[in-house]
């Protein structure tokens, strides 16, 4: 028994707990752990839960949004290489009617351009035969006069006049046609 006193008074390593302070402490432990597991793990994984759903809904919603995204900015190229060709058509039309308009033109003024010189020939006819009339007359009033100084007497007479002129006048347009 001595022994036992003697193991009794000895003094216990500070790192080992008494039976009694285990027991109780893995009691409390149940204890607690138990109050833990029905009141606040559910609150806790609802909580949880309710955070996945939302990270998973706003991951759905990029996911959508980004789709949207792509298929908005794919009609944005479409509409784009469309109004490029749209824009390369009308420039090409621009081109053609440039060219047509130029023809036109082109064609208008040797249009113009003819009847002016018709005009210019129409009218150098027509003064021609003015100054053919007038030469004609005035030669024929020098011819008069000068026939009228060499046989000495007068040819007034209009008829006689008229008769020696064109006779006259005839004969240097036979001489001309023959020199051609």
């Amino acid at each position: 028994m001595n022994a036992l006193l003697l193991a009794a008074e000895e003094p216990q390593p500070p790192l080992i707990p008494h039976l009694d302070e285990l027991v109780i402490g893995l009691i409390a432990f149940v204890i607690v752990f138990g109050f833990l597991a029905k009141k606040l793990l559910p609150n806790i994984n609802k909580v949880l839960d309710e955070r996945r759903e939302a990270i998973e809904g706003g991951i759905e919603k990029a996911e959508s949004a980004q789709i949207e995204a792509q298929s908005v900015l794919e009609q944005y190229k479409a509409q784009l290489a469309e109004a490029r060709h749209e824009a390369a058509r009308l420039r090409q039309e621009a081109t053609e009617q440039g060219a047509a308009i130029i023809q036109e033109m082109k064609a208008e003024g040797q249009r113009q351009r003819e009847e002016i010189i018709a005009a210019g020939h129409t009218q150098i006819a027509a003064d021609r035969k003015a100054a053919s009339a007038s030469l004609r007359q005035d030669v024929g009033k020098l011819a008069t006069d000068l026939a009228g100084k060499l046989v000495g007497e007068s040819l007034e007479d209009s008829a006689r006049q008229s008769r020696t002129i064109d006779r006259f006048l005839d004969e240097l347009e036979e001489k001309a046609e023959a020199v051609r």
